[in-house]
């Protein structure tokens, strides 16, 4: 019900923030800037990150540090797209190179840039690499039941290779300063006020749509099986099902809306590197779901968005503070709070998923 209100809310609010930047004249008292706009872009790109990180840790139990290279992935994609835009705009005037390229001595684009000129392609590419690395990933990890601190400290260092592999030169993202300097967006102007409420209003609607996603597959039997395995795996294995294909269905789909939001992030941010790969940004995902409400949804989002605006106003105040508060906020909702936010408006279930499908079983059984 909560969830019906709050994105609903952040749609409209996005609407009439994007308004009120076009229709009003600078110095109106209502008028709201458009680093604000950019700003408020961002922060619903984290909730994608953290309704994506909700979806595998608060339905299947999986607790991912690692989700952090699937937004990287998706936000690299778009930025080789807005590379490619630039043209011999750049400051060598190579119209095939990027400048990053011209100035590494790159004497042609490498084969997996190929391609990236169309948005199409490139948006296509920028889902299926994180998919099929975490198909990958997922199915090598759940196949061998690996689950619980290890499979944790497995994705963690699955976003730190990658986060090494990307700051070499020679891999052909720019290294350490990553893809920035974008100048248009299917022929939009990246700096012009309308692209960048464009922008808002289309990650604010993506928003609504995968949150919709979400509560579908949560709501349906397939997210019955989902809980049940979270709560008790060896007990939902034993009624007949396959715990490791439920997984991988719920990891791969997960991986995707995180590249989803990384893809929204980068046009409105203006840069890509490999710190976004960084495994603290994974670890405050989590955070941000855990301070929301995990299993939840609509806490994810309502946590990535305040915990992103009081990091924006304490780095203002005290910036040498801030992890420290961060640290504090996360063992204060563990311990007075460990339903997060949410969980002070929404009731619990009394029912045990894994409960409702050995009934469902047995009912089968009786029939058949």
């Amino acid at each position: 019900m909560l969830g019906r209100i709050v994105l609903p809310l952040l749609l409209a609010t996005a609407l009439l923030m994007a308004a009120l930047n076009l229709f009003t004249p600078a110095t109106s008292a209502v008028h709201v800037p458009t680093f604000v706009v950019s700003l408020v872009g961002k922060y619903l790109c984290y909730a994608i990150l953290a309704l994506a990180v909700d979806l595998v840790w608060g339905y299947a139990g999986i607790l991912s540090l690692g989700h952090a290279a699937f937004f990287a992935l998706g936000g690299y994609g778009m930025g080789m797209y807005l590379m490619r835009q630039i043209g011999s705009r750049g400051q060598y005037g190579n119209p095939v190179l990027p400048d990053f390229m011209v100035f590494l001595n790159f004497k042609q684009l490498p084969w997996y840039w190929l391609g990236f000129d169309w948005f199409g392609l490139a948006m296509l590419m920028a889902l299926l690499v994180p998919a099929a690395l975490a198909f990958v990933f997922g199915w090598l990890a759940f196949r061998s039941r690996v689950s619980g601190v290890y499979l944790s400290i497995i994705t963690q260092a699955l976003t730190y290779a990658l986060l090494l592999a990307f700051f070499r030169n020679d891999m052909g993202f720019g290294g350490n300063n990553g893809l920035t300097d974008f100048k248009e967006l299917l022929g939009a102007p990246l700096a012009a006020d309308a692209t960048r409420c464009g922008l808002l209003v289309a990650t604010a609607l993506l928003l609504c749509l995968l949150d919709w996603f979400s509560r579908a597959i949560t709501s349906s039997r397939f997210g019955q099986v989902l809980i049940a395995v979270r709560d008790t795996e060896s007990r939902t294995r034993f009624l007949g099902y396959r715990p490791e294909h439920y997984k991988l269905v719920v990891w791969v789909l997960s991986a995707v809306m995180a590249a989803i939001g990384g893809a929204l992030y980068v046009p409105q941010v203006g840069i890509i590197n490999p710190s976004e790969f960084a495994p603290a940004n994974s670890i405050e995902a989590v955070i941000w779901v855990a301070v929301g409400g995990r299993g939840t949804l609509v806490g994810a989002v309502i946590g990535a968005i305040l915990v992103n605006l009081a990091k924006t106003l304490f780095t203002g105040w005290l910036p040498e503070l801030w992890l420290f508060a961060l640290g504090f906020l996360f063992i204060l909702v563990t311990l007075f709070l460990p339903r997060g936010l949410v969980g002070l408006v929404r009731p619990r279930s009394n029912t045990p998923p894994v409960q409702k499908l050995s009934e469902e079983t047995d009912v089968r059984e009786a029939t058949s």
